[in-house]
């Protein structure tokens, strides 16, 4: 044997130990606990279409970014301005993108036009405008900075999605951006998907507001009050009829504190009503700040806003320092565990929208393997037999190769962890084709150089070599449009795309090095004077 055959036949074996390595959690799912320990444990994930769950598309409101961004600011300018003794009437919002500030005089219009510039130099700043007297300096969000709080917000989205359906407890979920504002989310295998839909789009904004005490909310309506008050609903459930009642409260518009600066939500059980309550904790600015505006409004009612819903209005008794607080109302224990995941996992930028909700069914999955597995062994045994009557012997050494990328290909999908979905069972079928093909090249024109009249050596050398250049276009130009496909395609067309660009590489592995190997050891050891193909 030549040196030659000797790392051929070392790189074949290797390749074919190392698949079944990798296959082996997903044959055997039941392994014993020094494997799981050690060596790989990941196995060959079935996708949506295989088991079931839920297919979700979802598209972030990203305008709310930009406007939610204004009111940031609106209030951090607000704090500012006063912390700097900077004199102005007000501050409002103009449309979506824009904020106005009104001052009393030119010398105050300029101090604070040099502070945004230094604060806020993102913001394009229109020239100040008399207005009665007044002067009136008008900020706007660039086209350019819209374009950013936009991104940021479906990115955000992207990573708030995944915790949340990390913490519901989901595994192997696929969720991917696609365009410029939608978000795709696959829930295989979910057992609760109304459940987890509701989470997925929970925006979670959770907000304290002082209420505005000196106002009837039995009278108030929305033309009657303050234009800096709003009026929200305080909804509570009777625990033993269900019955939902709604107080309307007036609020002070500005927000005080926000849960962007909240480190951890958990559900608690209050001992004295056996009621179930979110327990939450600040980080260090936000415990400095709760400490400063409890101490500062002790005896006024502390509103607690999640999505412009009154959860509870407390009385601060006392001044409350440490950074903890709590959010009770009348929950059941599943919709306080729902409330502190959302806030666990951070309050959406932007609300989200779901414009498509496919649900698959495990019976239709199951069914769908049944009928991928049906047809891939339906291919392989036609295959196989045309192979074996069409060119005999040489038909054996195809059926090898063929067998082999199979095996590569499937260890292949499992070392990486990939999701086998219904089109990547059709691409696998499809490189059975590939690979048979590949051989027919091959074997047609060993078929030629005999009818020459040369050896089988020289017949079997010269085939391969006049085929190499054939499989490698065609392999290249496949390999290509597979990579344009995982590219751009989403979902199933991802994992039809992935079987697809490994089946080719491995393909010309085994149709171009492993088939030539047996050919050459089989004429190395016996004196062959005519080839069976």
């Amino acid at each position: 044997m030549s040196k030659g055959h000797t790392w051929r036949i070392i790189l074949i074996v290797a390749f074919l130990l190392l698949s079944v390595f990798y296959l082996t959690p997903t044959l055997a799912p039941k392994l014993p606990s020094w494997w799981t320990e050690y060596l790989p444990k990941d196995k060959i994930h079935l996708g949506l279409d295989l088991q079931g769950g839920s297919f979700l598309t979802l598209e972030v409101d990203t305008p709310k970014a930009v406007e939610g961004q204004i009111d940031i600011i609106a209030a951090d300018l607000e704090d500012t301005l006063n912390a700097k003794s900077l004199r102005f009437k007000r501050i409002e919002k103009v449309g979506t993108d824009q904020l106005a500030v009104v001052l009393y005089d030119k010398g105050s219009a300029d101090a604070t036009q040099k502070l945004v510039k230094d604060k806020y130099g993102r913001l394009e700043q229109l020239p100040p405008a008399d207005e009665g007297g007044y002067m009136r300096l008008q900020l706007r969000i660039g086209e350019q900075e819209a374009k950013s709080i936009k991104d940021n917000a479906v990115l955000q989205a992207l990573e708030t999605i995944r915790n949340r359906i990390d913490q519901f407890g989901v595994s192997e979920p696929v969720i991917q951006r696609e365009g410029i504002d939608h978000v795709v989310v696959q829930l295989p295998g979910i057992k609760d998907p109304k459940r987890a839909i509701e989470l997925i789009g929970k925006t979670a904004r959770l907000e304290f507001k002082l209420l505005d005490e000196n106002i009837n909310p039995a009278t108030a309506t929305p033309g009657s009050i303050p234009e800096d008050d709003e009026i929200l609903v305080e909804k509570r459930t009777d625990p033993t009829t269900g019955v939902v009642t709604e107080t309307p409260l007036v609020l002070k518009r500005k927000t005080m504190l926000t849960g962007d600066l909240l480190t951890d939500a958990q559900v608690r059980i209050d001992t004295q009503y056996n009621q179930p309550y979110v327990a939450i904790e600040f980080n260090s600015t936000g415990a400095r700040l709760f400490d400063q505006i409890t101490a500062a409004n002790v005896g006024k009612r502390f509103a607690i806003v999640l999505d412009n819903t009154i959860y509870s209005a407390p009385v601060i008794r006392e001044r409350i320092s440490g950074g903890s607080a709590q959010i009770s109302g009348s929950f059941t224990e599943k919709e306080a565990a729902d409330l502190a995941i959302a806030l666990r996992a951070g309050a959406l930028k932007a609300p989200v929208r779901i414009i498509q909700n496919v649900t698959v069914g495990p019976s239709l999955g199951q069914d769908s393997i049944i009928k991928g597995l049906r047809a891939g062994a339906i291919g392989v045994i036609l295959v196989v037999c045309f192979m074996l009557v069409y060119y005999k012997l040489a038909g054996m050494v195809a059926n090898m190769g063929m067998v082999l990328n199979i095996v590569y290909l499937m260890g292949s999908l499992a070392a990486l962890g990939a999701t086998l979905t219904l089109p990547g069972i059709a691409a696998i079928v499809l490189l059975i084709g590939m690979s048979v093909d590949s051989n027919v090249l091959i074997f047609e024109r060993i078929r030629e150089e005999l009818r020459l009249g040369k050896t089988p050596k020289a017949a079997v050398d010269s085939g391969y070599d006049k085929a190499f250049l054939t499989i490698m276009d065609s392999h290249v130009t496949t390999l290509l449009t597979g990579a344009v496909l995982f590219q751009f395609g989403t979902g199933p067309v991802k994992g039809f795309a992935v079987s697809l660009c490994l089946g080719i590489i491995i393909n010309l592995f085994t149709s171009l090095l492993a088939t030539k190997v047996v050919f050459d050891l089989f004429l190395a050891r016996r004196n062959v004077k005519r080839l069976s193909i």
